[in-house]
């Protein structure tokens, strides 16, 4: 367990507290179980980017305000230079930069995301409310949702329902990285 996964477990049950919510009815308006959801509260099991994405949308906040206990503070925009973005390490595979950390308010998450190669042959699809907008920018990756998958390299870019399960999978042993842009459900 790292120390990032037990701070935003321990925000995750403070803020469920907050909003008097109890643990079986997070879990289940976050679509996971109930042991799960318990176990990423305690900071002993990896969250996924579609699970943050659910519980912050239930709780009111900016999925920001779970993964680092700091609200965004601007309205007017947010500059980020190149290779910035704060840092999200939760999975040995995935690095997320999201790169509108600072504006409040956001339409849309925007994100940097760069996938190692894993041995798995079909990697754990996830789901969360909305649409999503992924761009590679270097390497390539094989691309599943439902029971559907892509290959997309440099260049190419896919628009999707992100309710339908998803996820991608790094290929020819290299890292991938793409754009990936998430948009809220009451903005689809």
């Amino acid at each position: 367990m790292t120390e990032q996964l037990q701070e935003i477990g321990e925000r995750l049950k403070a803020l469920r507290e907050i909003e008097e919510i109890s643990q079986e009815k997070m879990a289940q308006s976050c679509d996971v179980n109930l042991a799960d959801y318990s176990a990423y509260e305690r900071g002993e099991k990896d969250f996924s980017f579609s699970f943050l994405y659910n519980a912050a949308n239930v709780l009111g906040v900016d999925v920001l305000d779970l993964m680092s206990g700091d609200s965004p503070k601007l309205s007017t925009c947010c500059m980020v230079k190149r290779g910035g973005g704060f840092e999200i390490k939760r999975r040995a595979a995935y690095d997320y930069r999201h790169l509108a950390f600072t504006f409040r308010h956001k339409m849309a998450e925007p994100f940097m995301v760069t996938v190692d190669p894993k041995d798995e042959s079909v990697p754990v699809l996830h789901s969360h409310d909305g649409q999503e907008f992924n761009y590679v920018v270097s390497g390539a990756m094989t691309f599943y949702i439902g029971e559907i998958s892509y290959e997309l390299s440099e260049g190419d870019s896919i628009y999707f329902d992100s309710g339908i399960p998803h996820a991608m999978k790094a290929n020819d042993g290299k890292p991938c990285r793409f754009l990936a842009v998430v948009m809220k459900k009451e903005n689809c």
